[in-house]
């Protein structure tokens, strides 16, 4: 008796089951059956709707474009944060739409092109620890308490990378001409750090040139130990003393090397390095307006027409209850 009750409430509810599923499929069928008959009844503004949608989008991924463009930079003289006041500043005149700044000021041709700039830190360490042994110590103490990649990154220590990068955003493609020449011109006007430019140069000069002397000075004096012709005027009696004076000169060497291929970006307060324009904005909207106009016109068509018809069965429904 009871393998039979308990046979009969498993049928009973496989029945029940597959009456729900069917249930199921039959709603799934009405509803895509309306959707069927709803754009058949308005195939004809689905129609006119898709031809406007792909053609205004046509229209607008072609005169609508934008490009992102790139500087490198390198601030001398201890400029970066009047660099990056620099910035600030532009982007704030952009964002209030002050044409008439970036136009007189700025120099720019067409200033309603430039919708964004900022400036970001090329993250790298080895420049920053080969400039001071301070630098290299500090480096050194942060790599072994494992805070390296957070210390790196944050903005006071990022601005003491040697090399930064300018990002421009444009409305249509830009020349080096009418944006980027204008804008360096506007980053290297400065009274006060185009003297100190002067004077960095003037001090340059006498250290390259002191440089020069004491190399001369010690392969003079090593020209004379290595031809036995020092006579009383050289006395080198250690082997340690001749590796000083060797080391000495390398260090000059080198760093008479550094000075001079430094001395090549010391022409401008923010020396230029590199340049990438025109690169092409690959946004998710940018160059799909002609997809997604249409969808978005179909789809407020349909809410419309959805809430129309919901709007007519509720008042329906309350003329019926009154």
């Amino acid at each position: 008796m009871k393998d039979n009750k308990f046979n009969d409430d498993q049928e009973l509810d496989l029945n029940a089951l597959k009456e729900k599923m069917n249930n199921a499929l039959e709603g799934l069928n009405t509803r895509l059956f309306l959707m069927l008959q709803f754009f058949i009844k308005n195939i004809i503004v689905i129609i006119v709707l898709l031809v406007i949608g792909v053609g205004l989008g046509i229209y607008l991924d072609r005169t609508q474009k934008t490009y992102n463009h790139e500087i490198t930079v390198q601030p001398n003289f201890g400029s970066v944060d009047y660099l990056y006041g620099k910035i600030n500043l532009l982007e704030s005149k952009i964002e209030k739409g002050d044409t008439n700044y970036l136009k007189s000021v700025v120099g720019l041709k067409f200033p309603k092109k430039l919708l964004k700039v900022e400036i970001k830190p090329i993250v790298d360490v080895y420049p920053f620890a080969n400039r001071s042994e301070y630098n290299f110590e500090l480096l050194k103490v942060m790599s072994e308490d494992g805070s390296i990649k957070k210390i790196i990154e944050e903005p006071a220590t990022a601005r003491n990378y040697p090399t930064h990068m300018i990002y421009l955003h444009t409305k249509d493609a830009a020349t080096d001409a009418n944006m980027i020449q204008p804008l360096l011109k506007y980053l290297n006007d400065s009274d006060f750090y185009s003297k100190l430019q002067v004077e960095f140069q003037k001090n340059l000069k006498i250290k390259m040139e002191a440089n020069d002397r004491m190399i001369a000075q010690i392969d003079g004096i090593l020209g004379q130990i290595g031809s036995g012709q020092g006579g009383g005027q050289v006395y080198i009696n250690q082997n340690t003393q001749l590796n000083d004076v060797i080391d000495t000169k390398d260090k000059l060497v080198r760093e008479q090397g550094d000075l001079r291929i430094g001395e090549v970006s010391y022409d401008k307060i923010i020396k230029d390095h590199g340049l990438d324009i025109n690169i092409e904005n690959t946004e998710v909207t940018n160059g799909k307006m002609k997809i997604i106009l249409p969808i978005f016109l179909i789809g407020i068509f349909v809410i419309v027409r959805l809430f129309m018809a919901f709007y007519k069965k509720q008042s329906a429904k309350s003329k019926l209850q009154a």
